[in-house]
């Protein structure tokens, strides 16, 4: 969003004002000591200790002393609680003389657990944090831990064997983003979509208005597997001669021109020929000018689903050695119409995946070993006949027939290990000239097969935000979802473990212009997330059933998408955002099971769509909770940086403020609201700060930070 002007003004003649800082704690986590027991904990300690040892101290008056002897211990003791929402017990400590070794129990119900030793041994008179994971006590995720011991495991270097701890507490589980962690730049084929010729009503305004509500950028044409039977110029399939298709490539060229959209073509690979497709990029772009850029040859190719009429000797349907051959003669046809265009290969990963027969093999040179899968064979065969495709095409559905809304909630997972599978096999079969052929994916969904009630339910919104956001962190440049419009389908799974409460399953993201699935919305949310341009970051999250992605968008402003993928409870976790402060007013827009809800009652679009509001809470450490089922996404606008003055000689003085802030410099030498401008002399950079020297005015002079 954008910011709004912000200044922030000084006069030369200020004196500098000190402030004082506070102590505390980050929220979220529980403080068992700091400079006392905190938070109802008692001392049940059986050591030789005082709580109001002066010194040494890491923080605040006082520390814990503990003068004691083998196997004694400090012991915080509490009324049961439940340990869910922390991840980790830690504490400062300091050895004094040193060598002492300390280990740790926890407790449920007053019964110890499982002993945990900590590692090394303290060295003299240093601060360290100690940082014990509950899982390593027993303790992780339970509903009656009571209390906690710090043991005397080694005697030190001393007859006392006195130390020290302090700052005692529980961490809290939660996200941490570090705007700092790049992973790579947004790509707007991300925000994709399939179309079909058999989508009705398809080049009407709803259509347009939907695509451009959801923030849709990138569109494929013709559909699925119906690409290798569909001829573009007469609008039929192979073999049927009776029936036009209600979406005719030019009613797709109406739609994607008009949303200016970035647009994959699917060649007839199948049943066609490579006449036809030059034709194709001929009418599309020469006579059109309509500029489509990427050419993929058929549709997932390696599966006997289908058609392929590539069987005249020596050639083979279904079969890698048959389909390169083949592609180095539509490559070289389409490009001859339009040299411009991008033309690309499917693949799967797995060097062993669809091997449909044993005819050609693949050796590989890093491994010394032999292959027949279709990936391998394919990129081998393209290396010996010197064709190099622009790009290479996967399609992934994690489930078929058979539905789990918790294994779908953790197959998104799937993206990092995929790219990486194919740029191995990329460099082991095509060798150092398949450095530039991109990674993209042309079709994502759940279930491949017939669909049921996880496809139109909730589950699968979340799953898209997810599967889109784990593809952002990986080299795929594209991903277009299966798909915009398809229809009601009632044969799919339909088990009552699934959640959900429509009676129907259905691929697509809208039934109609009213009728809007979970899908929709989560793509129309990820619009907001992040934008051709601004950059990935890689945040990490203590919870399997939350997952946090996060962006730094090109107007300074940083995003953080969470996932609650718990279908019952509200996680409450601590936000940590390293290298980034917020302002305290942060914009969230959520979705979820309130909207879902809205949709079953029949209520207005406006209850179902996403929900936009403010966050008043928002600061370098925070908590928030995430309600079940849930997509939250908070857009942070950075805090306007401090402009700052020192004297640095009785007759200069330097003004100063951050590097990094996308401000300007301006000065007034009056405070008349029309007299302000860009700073003209010299500006310095030390350290990541700017400094500008001056010397006394002839009269005032005022300073301040503008960002328009």
């Amino acid at each position: 969003m954008p910011m709004r002007t912000r200044f922030h003004t000084i006069f030369i003649a200020l004196t500098l004002l000190f402030g004082s800082g506070l102590r505390g704690t980050a929220q979220g986590s529980l403080d068992i000591y700091t400079d006392g027991l905190d938070n109802g904990f008692q001392d049940w300690s059986y050591a030789t200790h005082s709580l109001t040892n002066t010194s040494p101290v890491h923080s605040g008056r006082y520390s814990i002393s503990v003068n004691t002897v083998y196997w004694n211990a400090i012991s915080f003791h509490q009324t049961n609680f439940d340990s869910t929402p922390y991840k980790s017990f830690t504490f400062w400590v300091n050895g004094g003389a040193g060598g002492q070794s300390l280990g740790m129990y926890a407790y449920l119900n007053d019964v110890y657990q499982q002993y945990y030793q900590i590692p090394g041994v303290l060295p003299p008179n240093t601060w360290q944090q100690i940082v014990v994971p509950l899982s390593a006590l027993g303790a992780a995720n339970q509903t009656n831990v009571s209390r906690f011991d710090i043991k005397l495991a080694q005697v030190g270097n001393s007859t006392s064997n006195e130390f020290y701890v302090d700052d005692v507490q529980l961490v809290a589980k939660g996200v941490t983003v570090d705007a700092t962690q790049t992973v790579r730049l947004a790509d707007a084929r991300w925000f994709g979509v399939n179309t079909a010729i058999w989508e009705y009503g398809f080049d009407s305004p709803d259509t347009l208005s939907l695509l451009n509500e959801m923030g849709c950028r990138t569109l494929r044409f013709p559909g699925g597997s119906f690409s290798d039977e569909y001829h573009w110029e007469s609008n039929y399939i192979e073999g049927a001669s009776f029936e036009a298709w209600p979406t005719a490539f030019t009613n797709f060229m109406d739609i994607a021109t008009n949303l200016g959209a970035n647009v994959f073509i699917t060649a007839n690979y199948g049943t066609g020929t490579t006449n036809e497709a030059a034709d194709w990029v001929n009418f599309a772009n020469n006579v059109n000018q309509c500029s489509f850029k990427y050419w993929e040859i058929g549709n997932e190719c390696y599966g006997t689903w289908e058609a392929d009429n590539n069987t005249n000797a020596p050639y083979l349907p279904n079969d890698p050695w048959t389909y390169a051959m083949r592609f180095q003669d539509y490559y070289n046809a389409m490009k001859a119409a339009d040299p411009t265009i991008k033309v690309g290969i499917v693949v799967v990963p797995g060097e062993d995946t669809y091997v449909n027969n044993l005819s050609h093999s693949a050796y590989n040179p890093r491994t010394g070993t032999t292959h027949y899968g279709w990936t391998p064979v394919l990129l081998s065969t393209l290396a010996s006949l010197g064709v190099t495709p622009d790009f290479a095409v996967h399609h992934f559905y994690p489930e078929y027939q058979m539905d789990s809304d918790p294994v779908l909630l953790q197959a998104a997972t799937n993206w990092a290990g995929d790219a990486a599978n194919l740029r191995q096999q990329i460099s082991d079969y095509f060798g150092p000239g398949g450095t530039n052929i991109e990674l993209l994916c042309t079709e994502n969904n759940a279930d491949s097969g017939p669909q049921g009630r996880q496809s139109t339910s909730l589950v699968n919104g979340l799953y898209l935000a997810d599967s889109l956001s784990q593809i952002m962190k990986t080299e795929f440049n594209s991903y277009l979802w299966w798909i915009f419009e398809n229809g009601q389908d009632t044969t799919g799974d339909f088990d009552s473990s699934l959640y959900g409460w429509r009676t129907y399953g259905d691929f697509g993201l809208v039934l109609n212009a009213s009728t809007r699935y979970p899908t929709f919305y989560a793509m129309k949310l990820m619009q907001y997330f992040a934008q051709s341009g601004d950059t990935i970051l890689n945040p990490a999250s203590d919870d399997q059933l939350l997952a946090a992605y996060a962006a730094n968008k090109t107007n300074g402003a940083l995003t953080l998408l969470v996932i609650n993928k718990d279908p019952t409870n509200t996680l409450t976790r601590q936000i940590t955002l390293n290298g980034f402060v917020p302002s305290p007013i942060a914009t969230v827009r959520s979705y979820g099971i309130p909207q879902d809800d809205a949709a079953q009652t029949g209520s207005p679009l406006a209850a179902q769509d996403i929900a936009t509001g403010t966050f008043t809470g928002a600061a370098p450490t925070f908590s928030y909770a995430f309600p079940p089922y849930s997509l939250t996404l908070f857009t942070f606008t950075p805090e306007p940086p401090s402009l700052g003055i020192v004297l640095s000689t009785t007759n200069t003085a330097v003004v100063f403020w951050p590097t990094n802030a996308a401000y300007t410099l301006q000065t007034n030498a009056n405070l008349s609201t029309t007299n302000w401008g860009d700073y003209g002399g010299t500006i310095n950079t030390v350290n990541g700060t700017n400094r500008v020297t001056i010397t006394p005015p002839t009269g005032n002079l005022f300073f301040r930070l503008s960002n328009p």
